[in-house]
């Protein structure tokens, strides 16, 4: 049992709002990931597309690629169709070495949409479940053959957003379907995300840790407001700054023997929130926390 601590280039640039974070260069991320400390990065918008540019890139930093979100359209077209989308972000990882792939159905999501409150996010019925379900599992069954661990991201502002989705979607797929644990959007969706990590070790693929603060969160949804809306209002920060309870994290990664990334991720406006300052914050409470709980580190 043995994790890696990586990072999000959201905190730097964001990939939803481009504005944030704008003129950010490649290298300044890469950068600072490196002095403080992480072991890895995801992919970001700003990040080249081929491995001949980007490996030694991040190996001049010392750093591995995590993997990287890839958007989904599997409620508007088939597994076969979804796989042939995948090839470049696929091959790219695997090239990379990177051993997860992370997937979220974007097809009517509305988390990129500002102007769309968070109460339309969208929701499905039996039959839509079933028909996801079974286009998800084999996408990942597909993506297992490749080498990579397929790890879903539920999300606010998309179709597993809730407990009740949460249990729809792990009930309509099969168990090659892992999860990317968000603990910040668990936590805002109504999920508890330690009680979701002991009560799907199997699923438990690959782990985002951001903090929120609820407060925040109530005021956007009182106001009928966007997601965009919320992480400009900063709803979401870096472990250590927030209301989660990162021990009870770490202890229930360890009481599932978790083997795996897990990575700082917070959608704030850098203008604000420093990504140097707040990474270093995410990281030493996610180590300190993880050593307490007995998690070892891989070297």
């Amino acid at each position: 049992m043995s994790i890696r601590f990586g990072v999000s280039p959201i905190a730097w640039v964001n990939d939803d709002m481009p504005e944030l974070g704008a003129g950010t260069a490649l290298e300044t991320i890469v950068a600072d990931a490196r002095d403080i400390g992480f072991a890895g990065i995801e992919l970001g918008g700003v990040f080249p597309r081929d491995a001949a540019t980007l490996k030694p890139l991040l190996d001049g930093y010392g750093l591995d690629l995590v993997g990287g979100w890839f958007s989904g359209n599997l409620l508007v077209h088939d597994a076969k169709a979804e796989i042939a989308a995948a090839q470049d972000h696929l091959n790219l990882l695997k090239a990379m070495g990177s051993t997860v792939f992370v997937h979220a159905e974007t097809s009517n999501a509305i988390h990129g949409e500002k102007a769309i409150p968070l109460s339309r996010t969208p929701r499905l019925d039996e039959a839509g479940w079933k028909l996801f379900g079974e286009r998800l599992t084999q996408f990942a069954d597909y993506v297992a053959g490749q080498g990579l661990r397929f790890a879903y991201h539920h999300h606010l502002g998309t179709v597993v957003e809730r407990p009740e989705d949460l249990h729809a979607f792990l009930k309509a797929t099969g168990e090659v379907v892992g999860l990317t644990l968000d603990t910040g959007h668990a936590a805002l969706g109504g999920i508890d995300p330690v009680a979701a990590i002991k009560a799907h070790p199997k699923r438990i693929a690959h782990v985002h840790c951001k903090d929120i603060r609820a407060q925040v969160f109530a005021g956007i949804q009182a106001q009928g407001r966007s997601f965009l809306d919320g992480v400009l209002a900063g709803m979401f920060t870096v472990p250590g700054d927030g209301g989660l309870d990162y021990a009870a994290v770490m202890r229930a990664l360890a009481e599932i023997s978790y083997s795996g990334w897990i990575v700082v991720e917070a959608e704030q406006d850098p203008a604000i929130a420093d990504p140097r300052q707040y990474g270093e914050l995410g990281l030493r409470t996610l180590e300190r926390e993880a050593a307490a709980a007995g998690l070892r580190r891989a070297a």
